[in-house]
């Protein structure tokens, strides 16, 4: 009986206890931060993708991989530093959508992080017209616990040849 009492004591308690969400944003593909580079080239190697180069820049490293299977995305990009996970890259391109197509899925993509993460804060809207290639870059961010998370829209244009992208930015911090 007093096992019983205790324990509806507990339940009680635990369901009237303010609730703490956990306010951790993870990087994409199941990598954790603070990964290491061998953990990484694993999953990777295991997905099939491969690490077309790698840079080092002081304490950093960059891995550009191709081949991971996402509608769209044409490159990643791991940072590390010292040796951990401290960011990572998506850039997405559809050489056939048409800049509407751009609008279109930047606007759905910010739409679901806000639903997600609150809205987000404007931190680019520019288009430089001062050369004879027209540059726009459009970028948001949201901080989530201690990663910040970026979405940002740039294209360069010079009729006939025009580049877009969309990438998606995860940062410890």
């Amino acid at each position: 009986m007093i096992r019983t009492l205790v324990f509806g004591l507990f339940l009680l308690l635990a369901a009237t206890a303010p609730v703490q969400a956990v306010n951790e944003l993870l990087p994409p593909f199941g990598f954790r931060w603070g990964d290491p580079p061998r953990r990484v080239e694993a999953v990777l190697s295991g997905a099939k993708a491969k690490i077309v180069e790698r840079k080092q820049d002081g304490s950093r490293s960059i891995w550009t991989v191709e081949g991971l299977v996402h509608p769209g995305l044409q490159r990643t990009l791991f940072t590390f530093k010292n040796d951990k996970l401290i960011e990572v890259e998506l850039q997405y391109e559809y050489p056939d959508w048409s800049i509407e197509r751009y609008n279109e899925q930047m606007g759905t993509v910010r739409r679901y992080f806000d639903g997600k993460y609150g809205v987000g804060k404007l931190v680019s809207r520019s288009r430089d017209t001062d050369t004879d290639i027209v540059q726009t870059l459009v970028g948001y961010q949201w901080m989530v616990g201690t990663t910040l998370l970026e979405l940002f829209y740039f294209s360069a244009e010079k009729p006939p040849h025009t580049f877009r992208t969309i990438t998606v930015d995860y940062k410890a911090l």
